[in-house]
């Protein structure tokens, strides 16, 4: 027996009406997503950290989702993981004919354009009918990586600048208009969509630079937390709290920090 079939028999006998286990048997599709997303971030963690025997476990856990949600749908008479399996084989073949066919690119261009073509055809198929160009994007991808999707389908469709200096412009626009709303006491509403349009426009800025906007603020909160734990620890070797210090101190301790870690 290989090892995938020995997962697989493993979470049909934790699944099982009378001798499986009551939590993975109460589980449905949707009690089971948040743990998939939390183990997805926990691979991305691992992967961040270089911690290659952690990365093998945080795989394991997340083949494990699928395993798990394939199950279900076997249960329920919908499909099973050789499906799942099939289908990945079947849509990697078909958006790689460079590959596995005699198809020929002349660059990476063409390459990413057919790409997209076949995606867009798989999903008119899908649809039954010609879809919209942001169609198919998931709701429930993190609010940044769903915007640089929602850009970039766009930018394919020729709804972009030529270069990044209308995108400052386009910036400055929006956080003038966020002052605008705060001056005119403004309701939470008014303000949380003007920041939206701030959020937006910085993402399409970090787009054109070809800067991953999550991947980027993950790196600042890391640098956020780094600065913040030294300034901490010099002020517990003084015996004193961050609540003690004046804005100037603390300013001065972040500067300090800046320039240590």
């Amino acid at each position: 027996m290989s090892p995938i079939e020995r997962l697989l028999e493993i979470m049909a006998r934790l699944r099982d009406p009378e001798t499986g286990c009551p939590w993975d048997r109460e589980q449905t599709y949707a009690s089971i997503v948040p743990h998939t997303i939390e183990e997805a971030y926990e691979v991305a963690d691992s992967i961040a950290r270089e911690d290659f025997d952690e990365l093998r476990d945080e795989l394991g856990d997340l083949l494990l989702q699928v395993v798990f949600y394939s199950q279900i749908a076997r249960e329920e008479g919908r499909f099973c993981f050789d499906d799942v399996v099939t289908s990945i084989n079947d849509k990697l073949i078909r958006r790689h004919p460079h590959v596995f066919a005699d198809a020929r690119f002349d660059s990476e261009q063409e390459r990413s354009e057919a790409w997209e073509l076949q995606k867009s055809r798989e999903r008119d198929q899908k649809a039954g009918r010609s879809s919209g160009r942001l169609e198919g994007i998931a709701l429930a991808l993190p609010a940044l990586t769903r915007a640089v999707k929602l850009q970039k389908r766009a930018a394919r469709a020729g709804f972009d600048w030529d270069d990044v200096e209308p995108v400052f412009d386009k910036i400055q626009e929006e956080l003038e208009e966020l002052r605008h709303e705060i001056r005119e006491d403004a309701p939470h509403e008014r303000l949380e969509d003007e920041m939206g349009d701030i959020l937006f426009a910085v993402t399409n800025l970090s787009r054109h630079l070809a800067l991953d906007p999550e991947a980027a603020l993950r790196s600042t909160n890391q640098k956020f937390e780094r600065r913040f734990a030294y300034m901490e620890s010099r002020l517990d070797a003084q015996g004193r709290a961050l609540e003690e210090c004046s804005l100037d101190e603390l300013e001065q301790l972040w500067q300090e920090a800046k320039s240590e870690v």
